[in-house]
C-alpha cells in the first residue's frame, strides 16, 4: 500500500489552487494496466475506479485520461481496476456495494469515484439504495475526514450567483466529519409513538475520539492555510453540538497559532452567501458539512467544479466530485468533468503524495478555462460551449503542453 493514509503534517492542508492564481464505454469489473510511456516509469500505484451511475462513467473516463497523462510526465504508471458500485452494482449483483468492490478498494492505493444514484432506484428500500453503498464504502475504508475546497477562480467569477465584489477572492476549505453523526448514529428507524402515530427517528451522536481526530485535521489544515478555523455547530439547541464545541475547544490548546471561532450552523449558512471571504477553514459534523459544502459550491459558480478528498488514518483515500449523478443529462455529453479531474489531482496530492503531477492537472484546468472553454453549467457569453468529452480533450492539451511541471 502506498502513501494513501492521512498525512497531517504534509500534504493534507495544502488546498487546491492556493498560490496558483494566474496573473492560473467503461467495462464492468475490468482490470487493465495502463503503461504511461512519456518517461521511464519509476513509480507504480493501483487505483480503483468506481464510475457508478448517471454521469459518473463519463466524468471518470475524462479524469482517468488526464490522470494517466499528468502522471506519465512524472514517471508514474498505474494499474487501474474498474469496479461496480451504487445503482450499477444493484442492477448487476443486487447489492449497492458488492464485497469484491470493497475488497478491491481496500487493497488499492487510492479510489476515484464518479457519482452514485438515480431516479430508477429512488423507491428501493433503504438498504437497497445506491447511496447506502456510498455510506458503506466510506465506513469500510474508514475515511473520516472529508476535505472540500471551494475557490472562486478568476476565470469563473462571473459564473457565481453572487455579486462580483462578494465572490471574487473566495478561497475556503470545508473539513467535514464523514463517518459519524446522524448518518450513522443508532438507534434509527421507524416505530409507533404512544399516540399510535407512525414516527421516523435518527440519532446524532459523537464520541470523543471522533471529534478530536477531525478537529486535529481541521487545525492542521488551517495552520497551513491562513491560520483561521471556524467550528460550526448548533450548540444553542443540540447536546451533541454542545459536546462537539467542548472537544474542539479542548483540542484548540494544541494549536495556539490557529485562531478559533464558533458559529451556529444557521448563521454560517447565511454568512456563506453574505460574506464568504471571512472564512478560511470550516470544520463541522457530517450533516452540516454535507449541506454547507454544497452551498459553498454555488459561490464558485457550479457544483460541477468542486472536488473532494476523504481520508483516514491509514489505507486508501476516496476521491470524488461533490456533485450527484445528474441522471437528467447522463449520456448526453453535457456533464462538467472538471470536479472529477480536480478530484484526480487531489488523489495525486493527498492520496499518493505526488504533488508535481497534481500541479500539472491543476494548472491544466486553469489554462483550459483561461482559453475560454466552458461546459453548460459555467457557460457565459463570449466563451466556447463544449461537452464533457471536448472539455477533457482540451485539458489533455493543456497538460501535454506543460514542460516542465509548474512550481
Amino acid at each position: 500500500m502506498a502513501m494513501a493514509s492521512l498525512q497531517l503534517n504534509n500534504a493534507i492542508a495544502k488546498p487546491l489552487f492556493m498560490g496558483m492564481r494566474p496573473s492560473f464505454p467503461y467495462k464492468k469489473n475490468s482490470v487493465g494496466r495502463i503503461r504511461c510511456a512519456a518517461t521511464t516509469p519509476s513509480k507504480r500505484y493501483t487505483i480503483t475506479l468506481l464510475p457508478g451511475d448517471g454521469i459518473g462513467p463519463e466524468v471518470i473516463s475524462v479524469a482517468t485520461n488526464v490522470l494517466k497523462l499528468a502522471a506519465s510526465l512524472e514517471g508514474i504508471e498505474f494499474d487501474f481496476q474498474e469496479m461496480l458500485v451504487g445503482g450499477a452494482a444493484l442492477d448487476s449483483t443486487g447489492l449497492p456495494l458488492p464485497a469484491e468492490t470493497l475488497s478491491a478498494a481496500k487493497q488499492s492505493d487510492a479510489v476515484l469515484l464518479g457519482a452514485i444514484g438515480g431516479y430508477k432506484w429512488d423507491k428501493n428500500e433503504k438498504h437497497l439504495k445506491p447511496e447506502t453503498g456510498l455510506l458503506q464504502l466510506r465506513a469500510g475504508l474508514q475515511v473520516f475526514a472529508n476535505l472540500r475546497p471551494a475557490t472562486v477562480l478568476p476565470q469563473l467569477v462571473d459564473a457565481s450567483t453572487l455579486k462580483k465584489e462578494v465572490a471574487e477572492g473566495v478561497d475556503l476549505m470545508v473539513v467535514r466529519e464523514l463517518t459519524g453523526g446522524i448518518y450513522f448514529g443508532k438507534p434509527r428507524g421507524f416505530s409507533v409513538n404512544e399516540n399510535g402515530q407512525e414516527i421516523g427517528f435518527n440519532t446524532e451522536v459523537y464520541a470523543t475520539h471522533e471529534i478530536d481526530r477531525i478537529a486535529r485535521v481541521a487545525f492542521e489544515t488551517a495552520r497551513k492555510r491562513r491560520g483561521k478555523l471556524c467550528s460550526v455547530d448548533k450548540a444553542n439547541v443540540l447536546e451533541a453540538s454542545i459536546f462537539w464545541r467542548k472537544r474542539v475547544m479542548a483540542i484548540a490548546s494544541e494549536y495556539p497559532d490557529v485562531e478559533l471561532s464558533h458559529m451556529y450552523v444557521d448563521n454560517a449558512a447565511m454568512q456563506l452567501v453574505r460574506d464568504p471571504k471571512q472564512f478560511d477553514t470550516i470544520v463541522t459534523n457530517n450533516i452540516f458539512g454535507d449541506i454547507l459544502s454544497d452551498e459553498a459550491s454555488m459561490i464558485t459558480g457550479s457544483i460541477g467544479m468542486l472536488p473532494s478528498a476523504s481520508l483516514g488514518e491509514s489505507g486508501p483515500g476516496l476521491f470524488e466530485p461533490i456533485h450527484g449523478s445528474a441522471p437528467d443529462i447522463a449520456g448526453q455529453d453535457k456533464a462538467n468533468p472538471l470536479a472529477t479531474v480536480l478530484s484526480a489531482a487531489m488523489l495525486l496530492k493527498y492520496g499518493l503524495g505526488e504533488e508535481n503531477a497534481a500541479k500539472r492537472i491543476e494548472a491544466a484546468v486553469l489554462d483550459t478555462l483561461s482559453r475560454g472553454y466552458r461546459t453548460g453549467d459555467i457557460y457565459s457569453s463570449g466563451n466556447k460551449l463544449v461537452g464533457c468529452k471536448e472539455m477533457g480533450e482540451e485539458v489533455l492539451k493543456s497538460v501535454d503542453s506543460q514542460v516542465p511541471a509548474p512550481v
